[in-house]
């Protein structure tokens, strides 16, 4: 039986190593930033036979915002569900802590990136609504333009 939680400081290097297994999906500098931003976020994991298998990092920008960091699911167990339960669990835990507006980047369809058009489906058929395409957006590298994708969890 899978089981989502919050993570604790135990899970970092599991939630790195997931990443690390995703190189289509995640620069050669994100998993170093995964630690960096590890303590200002708040991060759920999924986990079977006391295994973790995905995670969702989340950081608040305000009292009623926030934004997924990271996302992953090691890739054997991507397109099982894992990955939805995972974002629905944190959308649920989000609007019950007064969060109205969650937000995700992803590389944009533009990028013309045959791994990226899953993420993106994944995200819409989630409710994310794309907001706006930035390239280059601070911290990414040009050429890799950024879609801005939010979901109001007003219910």
């Amino acid at each position: 039986m899978d089981a989502i939680r919050l993570a604790g400081d135990e899970d970092l290097e599991r939630c790195v190593e997931i990443v690390r297994t995703l190189p289509d999906y995640f620069t050669p500098d994100v998993p170093d930033r995964v630690r960096s931003d590890w303590a200002g976020c708040a991060t759920w994991v999924t986990e079977r036979e006391d295994r973790v298998l995905g995670m969702v990092m989340v950081e608040r920008r305000s009292a009623k915002t926030a934004e997924i960091l990271w996302a992953a699911v090691e890739p054997e167990h991507r397109g099982g569900g894992l990955g939805t339960a995972l974002v629905q669990q944190v959308i649920g835990a989000l609007g019950r802590a007064g969060v109205e507006l969650l937000e995700v980047k992803t590389l944009d369809e533009s990028a013309d990136y045959e791994p990226y058009v899953a993420t993106i489906a994944f995200w819409e058929r989630r409710g994310f609504l794309k907001l706006d395409v930035i390239d280059p957006l601070p911290g990414w590298q040009p050429g890799n333009p950024c879609a801005i994708y939010v979901q109001t969890l007003l219910r």
